[in-house]
């Protein structure tokens, strides 16, 4: 076993049959007892009241928006939000004394779950050259060594400032600024490897790289089609907005290979009655689409619409077309080359369930689409997102109430990161404005997104490596590539709340910085400070902890920023920024934000709205901000999904007990599985075919382009997938991922179809 893979924990396996309902009493029991195990009871009181509400704090889970005028005073919260705040909160303490007594040599035989129970890091820690374990150091000193590390490099673009997507507007913002004024755009985050490739498309497609929809919407639609997505575990709080949906009369069609839970039947833990009567059944048809069969279906439903329209004449929207489109015509003569049977053929579903959904599709106008990264993470994720707005168009759901794009953000800030300027080729409108309020000088050149900045690492082309946030080498592909990338800079450096895997796979030096948690009370010498973030609809509202900090050697992302600021910048005469006046006042990052950023004016005032404010979105109202002025069609090929013999499609996917690489546990309650991480979920009938077992154990090899990857040890659990499918847990199968196979426009890496074949190793 390579020293910076996960260690095994599979050998009390079990498994049972798939639920079939989601959330009730069974998730209020889950939340309960995480809050109970990890969190002394005072404080979860008062911070889970605060959570999500008016004056307190953001979830520092998912992206999902809080409702405008009726959150629930009981609490505006999920299990798994529960249970991030259970981890940001805990009770447990890594100070420097465990450090002390666990070398980083032992912590690598821990599992990433046990890593992440182990508490909340107290203090600044030091890594040595040589070293076997952390120390403590200074935060002086920490900015010191810091700065002393990017000021003697060559060049600036030798460094990499990657950005997690909890990180809050204010501290993003101020972060770029910092990054740019010492002289790169090596400012990679998360985005580069989750919705990139929505917002890549929506903005050639529609011309705003986010969707175009809110909460009212979704309640008000006549059809929400939910494709490559698993909301139950994901994000929670968005099946309350799907049970509106349905409590008013609408359809739902869920489109995924698995049948999840969260998209059967969900039971409001708000509503104690529909519990009780066993409560609201969502999925109208569910289309387990073969992986990346996506396009193929969205082909055969549109030759359906097509085929009718040109029988009645009004099934597509011609005016809608005429008027605010472009490019239809080449579309549908494109469209028509498509083979309806081969298409059913390759999307996996049976014919007789398409053609239900292309007539519930065909009957209703109010239409929304909402997507995650079952949909982005393919080598042709640009090309699903472009064909999912192609449907829209068509049938004219863009633009009105009730309708459009919705693609759905991951983690808590990750789309106001990109808002911010955390992104690696800002548009010049940006950076001229970001220069002239700093008085700094951007550069231009482009830098490097995640994929690229990890082969920059691993080339000896960048030597330092920063992390704000997140778990670098888990969360990433192909990780003994990342690993070894990681390994071969001079200094890695993570702001971090809690011990992770990043932390043991690091440079020739290394430092952790403990920053506080969301649900934290963060003052500065201005006073009570709060920050803000933007959710998956582009609506900014305010952030502002309760809890006293887990130590007094915790310092905000702001102050992390403005300290490594000062000490990098300091002597730089072209540079004349009073960094520590941020720090001291957030209100003047928030000015700054409004001087660089449009939709930002007024935003001290507007941001102190309980409510927060919506950005300017122009689809909502048909101003569409393309290079032809239109929403534009565009021509999808239909991905080949020829598989040679004896090899399978492999989607990684989380656990029902996980966030992002965070492990709540290592159970999967939704699909029945306990006390397991290393499985692989395989169709019954492959397994017969290939002489398997549930339990049995296997090793997993890709091979892409004459490398080969692969895990080992995984058990086989019968599951209902399609056939030449199958599913592994993220992050335990990334070293899987092909550090080369990616998204030729955005480099996401290709998570959701890695082509694989299975070796049995022994029979249980």
């Amino acid at each position: 076993m390579k020293g910076h893979r996960y260690p095994n924990v599979t050998d009390d396996l079990s498994w049972d049959v798939a639920k079939t309902e989601s959330v009730g009493i069974p998730a209020i029991w889950n939340s309960l007892k995480h809050l109970g195990k990890y969190v002394d009871v005072p404080q979860a009181l008062k911070a889970s009241l605060k959570m999500n509400q008016e004056g307190g704090f953001d979830c520092p889970g998912c992206a999902w928006p809080d409702p405008d005028d009726d959150r629930s005073k009981l609490g505006e919260y999920c299990e798994n939000g529960i249970k991030a705040l259970a981890e940001e909160a805990t009770k447990r303490k890594v100070a420097p004394i465990f450090l002390k007594n666990h070398s980083v040599a032992e912590l690598m035989t821990w599992s990433e779950y046990k890593l992440g129970k182990s508490g909340r890091i107290t203090h600044p820690m030091y890594l040595a050259a040589g070293a076997s374990h952390y120390v403590e150091i200074s935060w002086e000193a920490a900015f010191e060594k810091i700065g002393e590390h990017l000021k003697n490099l060559a060049d600036p673009n030798e460094a990499i400032f990657y950005t997690s997507g909890r990180t809050s507007n204010e501290a993003a913002f101020l972060y770029g600024a910092f990054v740019r004024a010492y002289g790169t755009n090596n400012l990679p985050d998360c985005s580069n490897m989750c919705h990139e490739c929505s917002g890549y498309a929506l903005s050639q497609t529609l011309g705003i790289g986010k969707g175009a929809v809110t909460l009212d919407d979704i309640h008000q639609a006549e059809v929400v089609m939910v494709i490559g997505q698993n909301p139950g575990t994901n994000h929670p709080r968005m099946l309350t907005a799907l049970e509106n949906c349905k409590l008013n009369g609408g359809s739902i069609i869920a489109v995924n290979p698995l049948k999840e839970a969260g998209l059967i039947n969900y039971s409001n833990p708000q509503k104690p009655l529909r519990i009780l009567k066993g409560g609201v059944d969502l999925t109208d048809l569910y289309l387990q689409v073969q992986v990346n069969g996506d396009v193929a279906l969205l082909k055969a439903i549109m030759l359906l619409l097509l085929e009718e329209d040109e029988k009645s004449g009004d099934i597509v929207d011609h005016q809608f077309i005429k008027e605010h489109t472009h490019g239809y015509d080449d579309f549908i003569k494109d469209l028509k080359k498509e083979d309806f049977k081969t298409c059913v053929l390759e999307s996996g579903v049976d014919e007789q369930l398409i053609r239900n959904a292309a007539d519930v599709i065909a009957k209703n106008d109010k239409i929304i689409i909402c997507w995650a990264m079952g949909v982005t993470q393919h080598e042709n994720g640009v090309q699903n997102v472009c064909e999912i707005v192609n449907l829209l168009l068509m049938r004219g759901a863009v633009g009105k109430a009730g309708a459009g794009p919705c693609p759905v953000r991951g983690h808590s800030n990750v789309q106001g990161d990109r808002t911010m300027g955390i992104w690696e080729k800002m548009p010049e409108s940006f950076l001229s404005k970001l220069d002239k309020a700093f008085d700094i000088t951007s550069p231009r050149e482009e830098g490097y997104a995640t994929v690229p900045a990890i082969k920059a690492m691993h080339d000896g082309k960048a030597k330092v490596f920063f992390g704000m946030g997140g778990n670098f080498v888990s969360a990433t592909p192909d990780t003994d590539y990342t690993a070894d990338a990681l390994r071969r800079c001079d200094l890695t450096v993570h702001v971090s709340t809690k011990l992770n895997r990043s932390h043991l796979v690091h440079g020739r030096e290394a430092l952790i910085l403990p920053t506080l948690g969301r649900s934290e009370i963060d003052v500065q010498s201005s006073g009570y400070q709060f920050v803000s973030t933007e959710s998956s609809m582009g609506i900014v509202q305010n952030s502002k902890g309760v809890l006293p900090p887990k130590s007094d050697h915790l310092k905000s992302e702001v102050a992390i920023i403005g300290g490594l600021a000062q000490a990098t910048l300091s002597d730089r005469e072209d540079v004349n920024v009073d960094w520590q006046s941020f720090v001291a006042d957030y209100d003047l990052i928030r000015d700054k934000i409004e001087e660089v950023i449009p939709g930002f004016d007024r935003y001290n005032e507007r941001v102190r709205n309980g409510q927060g404010f919506y950005l300017p979105n122009g689809v909502k109202v048909r101003d569409f901000k393309t290079k032809t002025g239109k929403a534009n069609f565009t021509i999808n090929p239909r991905p080949l999904l020829e598989l040679e013999d004896g090899s399978f499609r492999l989607t990684t996917l989380r656990a029902h007990d996980q966030y992002n690489t965070t492990l709540y546990g290592l159970d999967d309650r939704y699909r029945g599985i306990k006390n397991g991480r290393e499985i692989i979920l395989m169709n019954k009938a492959d397994m017969a075919d290939h002489n398997l077992r549930g339990g049995d154990v296997v090793d997993v090899v890709s091979d892409y382009d004459g490398v080969k990857r692969k895990v080992s040890n995984f058990k086989i659990v019968p599951y209902d997938i399609p056939r030449r499918c199958l599913g592994a847990y993220f992050p335990e199968a990334n070293p899987l991922v092909p550090i080369d196979l990616i998204n030729p426009e955005t480099h996401t890496p290709v998570s959701k179809n890695i082509i694989v074949k299975i070796r049995q190793v022994a029979k249980t």
